[in-house]
Parts: structure tokens; sequence; C-alpha cells
């Protein structure tokens, strides 16, 4: 089996977010993952060629992205496409969803890929490809690789895939029709008594889970308020003391405008979030936190008080699971500090 491997700046070690528009590219045998990969494979097939690509490049251009995939594949003679893995990189996973997509749509090769359950990706480009289910970062790669490997070994032996759950792969959204011995109306009634009985079912079709959030109530009169201002947008003090990472944060920290900043309104920090150019925000941190205007909010008591610490993180690629987590111990110490308010700020 002839496989052509795609992956991005970052595995293709051309760069990081300051490469994220490289060009696409096509390099003989394997880069990065594929080495590991490579490995896995043995007699099952052999990577013939890695595409590198630029995240924002593929992403920024599409139709220009989709030709020169397409050419690739049919000069390697490809017999399957992998991508990635993805793993929670937002943009990686849109990068390399579209490719498969390319791959299955406009040349009919099956694809594999892999990545983290709420990777933007996996909702978009699910039925163009095995997807397998991976950690949030890069540090699962070798079980990543693993799983994929199995994927790839059975579209080698030409066997039949079965459900996602035998398979261990994502749902892709497709219905297959089978034969049961009860109708519809009674596997439905069986499952019915057995929910009533309070014993454990399983439906046959699951529907997507929403947590319902009930706002707090609004501020009775903001000008006695006290009010913090936070960021997921990763501005820290100069240095970065605390060593908060550019994605997958493992952390948030609470610092003290006049300590860590230069004061209240000053701002003078460094971006360490990797999602996004951090030139504006490193002129100028009020860009990410806008201390200075919540300042002068103070001055004309439109606010009571402005709190002098703010709590950061960065959210690039962090999963709603770790952000929960963060959120309720953060809105703990509002309690505690008797903060009335909070206003949120992004990228």
């Amino acid at each position: 089996m002839r496989i052509v491997h795609y992956i991005n700046q970052f595995f293709g070690q051309v760069g990081g977010e300051d490469m994220a528009g490289h060009p696409f590219e096509v390099r003989e045998g394997v880069v990065g993952p594929g080495m590991a990969l490579r490995g896995q494979l043995k007699d099952i097939g052999e990577i013939t060629a890695t595409v590198v690509c630029g995240d924002n490049y593929a992403v920024e251009n599409p139709e220009l992205f989709r030709e020169q995939l397409v050419k690739t594949l049919q000069e390697q003679k490809a017999d399957l496409l992998v991508a990635g893995p993805a793993f929670n990189a937002g943009r990686y996973g849109m990068a390399c969803g579209q490719a498969c997509q390319v791959a299955y749509e406009e040349l009919g090769i099956e694809a594999v890929s892999g990545m983290y359950e709420e990777n933007p990706g996996l909702e978009l480009y699910r039925k163009y490809a095995y997807i397998v289910p991976t950690g949030n970062s890069a540090r699962n790669m070798r079980d990543a690789l693993a799983a994929m490997k199995g994927i790839i070994a059975k579209i080698a032996a030409g066997e039949d895939m079965g459900t996602p759950e035998e398979g261990g792969f994502f749902e892709r959204g497709f219905r297959k029709n089978f034969y049961s011995e009860k109708t519809g109306a009674e596997r439905m009634a069986d499952m019915l008594v057995t929910k009533m009985r309070g014993e454990e079912y399983k439906t046959e079709m699951p529907m997507p889970l929403f947590e319902k959030v009930t706002p707090s109530p609004a501020i009775p009169d903001t000008g006695k308020a006290k009010i913090i201002v936070m960021t997921s947008g990763g501005m820290v003090p100069l240095g970065n003391p605390d060593h908060l990472e550019a994605c997958n944060c493992t952390k948030y920290k609470r610092y003290n405008f006049d300590e860590s900043y230069g004061g209240k309104g000053v701002t003078k920090g460094l971006v360490v979030h990797g999602g996004y150019d951090p030139v504006y925000g490193n002129e100028d941190g009020n860009r990410i936190l806008p201390v200075d205007a919540l300042v002068e909010l103070e001055k004309e008591g439109r606010i009571g008080e402005l709190c002098d610490f703010t709590f950061v993180t960065v959210g690039n690629g962090m999963g709603t699971d770790q952000a929960a987590l963060f959120g309720e111990a953060i809105a703990e110490e509002l309690k505690r500090e008797q903060i009335q308010g909070a206003i949120l700020t992004s990228t």
C-alpha cells in the first residue's frame, strides 16, 4: 500500500506559529511523526511522500490546496492518505480534515487521521475519514499512531471495519441497514422498560448533550461593584516567570498589576499565546487586558472599584473539561474576594 502523509509546519520541522503560512510542500519519504509510523507499518504499507503545509495556508487557500493535493496523490499513485494526528490543535485539525475530504471526494481514496474529541475538525470532516480518538496533545503521539496503524492495517487487508465502537474510531455519520430479530417498535419497548427499571441501556440513536448554565443575575449597581478583568489571551509578566504554555495550558495564574505589569493601566507584559499574532499585544498589553479603559471607568464612577489583580491562562487548544476546572477554581477565589463582576477577554 502506497501512503501519503499530511502534516503541518510544526511537525514538518519548519517552524511554529510564525510559519503558519508555509506553502504546500512535498517531501520524499517520511518526516516527523511519519518516522515512528513507518516502524509500525512494516509490511502493511510504505509512506512514499510527506506533504508539509502551514495551517494558515491550508485553511486560507482551499482551492489551491485542493489542486495541489490532488496532483500529489495522483503523482504518488497513493492508495491511502494519513493526516496528522492533530490532537486538539484546531487549525491543524481543520487542515487534516480538509486533506481527508480531498482524498475521499476527489479520488475515492480512504483517509485516516487522529483527533481529540473536541477538535473542530472532527465535527466538520468526520465522514471523510476514519478518525481515531487521541489525547489533547502530542504527548499522546505513541498511542495515537498505534491506533491509526490498527485502522490502516484493516484497510490494507480489506477487512470490514465494523461499528465505530468495534473499530476504535469516531462515528462517521453514515447509516447502514441491518437485520434484527425484533422490529424497531419491539426494541423501543424493551429499551423503555429497561430504563423504567433503572437498569443500564443503550440507545440506537444517541443525541448530543448540551450543558445548561443559568446566567448570573444582573449587577444591581455597577457604580458600587468591585470588578475584575481576566484573560485567556496569555498576557503574562515579562519573562513568563510561571512558564505558561503557548498551547494546551496546564495552569492559570493570579497576577497583581503593580507587582507584575508596572501598575494599573500600564500593563507591560508578554503574550505567550500560540494561536494568534502577538505583536500588537506585546506593544501594548491593554489590547489584551483593557485595564486602561477600566481605570477611566473607575475614575468616572461607572464602576465602584477595579480589582488590583487578574487571572491569566492560555485558551489555545484547551479542552472544555480543563477550562471548566479552571473556571470553578477561579470562581471560588472571586467569591472569597467579594468581587461582584468579571470581564473575561479572549483573542
